[in-house]
């Protein structure tokens, strides 16, 4: 499926905040961009909230226009990112390292050398849920031939949940969507399981969780180590009361995200990007809980991906140890 990216207008000019005005109002500007885009990927999911929240605060700070667009997720973000019709972008760290390889499933073949990480975002935790009228509490009692929605194609949770219930054995239906548009099937009946990969908590299984009853499962002890045997994922677990129906923790898996910009961004542009976002963790909580995670001592969860120079030079400037290889 092919995922048009749709520009959302959002962020108007405003004066610095004192985010990271001082910083940036007395740094050359000549060679930056007139405006910018990031990309995030389908309403209701964590990437549409989490990268509107911090293109905005970008907008802000440094008074430049900024719009996030919609689109496919992480796979069809770095081809965009690659090819220059996106500046910025968010990924998970599987399709970055397909991408960056030739692997990328929406173009076979096309080493993606212009995408550059940076700032660390968060975990992705993998989920799943059902309707409690289902009497589906575990992935041992998902029937052959349910219908499964896993998100959309391209997307983390729509390139991972096949490949991992297919690992499962299990024999069932995949249906690509956006968060939202699979929670209404969900509750209309027109799939049996809604999985999704995203920071908690998403905000599609929290409006399910305030409409209807539901029911979350993970994995097993045998199934979460089968799962991690076979896919760049890690131990993880969603906590109890991350919606106010479970519980208990479930066990999962867990995948890492970075932001990412075009290798050709002006170094002073980035590093100011760089510096709003993280210097600033207690406004971007406000936009999303994830956002726990997107602090600078997490650099070092990229150990494939070249830093952007000016993103190297905020970290070194801060502290942290870019590692030689990895700086462009």
């Amino acid at each position: 499926m092919t995922y048009t990216p749709k520009l959302f207008k959002a962020m108007a000019l405003a004066s610095a905040l004192g985010l990271a005005a001082t910083a940036t109002n007395a740094q050359d500007r000549s060679d930056w961009p007139d405006s910018f885009s990031v990309g995030t990927a389908s309403q209701g999911g964590t990437y549409f909230v989490y990268g509107a929240g911090w293109a905005n605060m970008v907008s802000e700070a440094l008074g430049i226009p900024g719009g996030t667009e919609v689109t496919g997720g992480p796979v069809q973000n770095a081809a965009l990112v690659q090819t220059g019709d996106l500046d910025m972008a968010m990924v998970t760290m599987g399709p970055a390292f397909d991408a960056l390889n030739g692997n990328s499933a929406l173009a076979p073949g096309l080493q993606h050398d212009q995408i550059r990480a940076i700032f660390p975002m968060y975990k992705t935790g993998f989920h799943a849920v059902a309707l409690t009228s289902s009497g589906i509490t575990s992935f041992a009692d998902i029937p052959d031939g349910a219908v499964v929605g896993v998100g959309p194609a391209g997307g983390t949770p729509g390139t991972y949940w096949p490949r991992i219930l297919e690992g499962m054995g299990k024999n069932v239906e995949f249906r690509n969507g956006g968060a939202a548009d699979l929670a209404g099937q969900l509750q209309d009946g027109l799939i049996d399981v809604y999985t999704w990969a995203g920071g908690l908590p998403y905000p599609a299984f929290s409006q399910l969780d305030a409409q209807t009853d539901v029911t979350y499962f993970g994995f097993t002890p045998e199934e979460q180590a089968a799962v991690i045997g076979s896919q760049p994922v890690a131990e993880f677990s969603i906590p109890a009361g991350t919606y106010p129906s479970l519980e208990e923790d479930q066990l999962s898996v867990s995948m890492w995200n970075f932001a990412i910009a075009h290798a050709d961004l002006p170094d002073s542009f980035v590093y100011a990007v760089v510096d709003t976002v993280m210097g600033n963790n207690p406004k971007m909580l406000e936009i999303h809980k994830a956002a726990v995670e997107t602090l600078p001592e997490n650099f070092d969860k990229n150990t494939f991906l070249p830093w952007h120079p000016g993103a190297a030079q905020w970290f070194r400037d801060n502290g942290f140890d870019i590692p030689a290889e990895l700086a462009d």
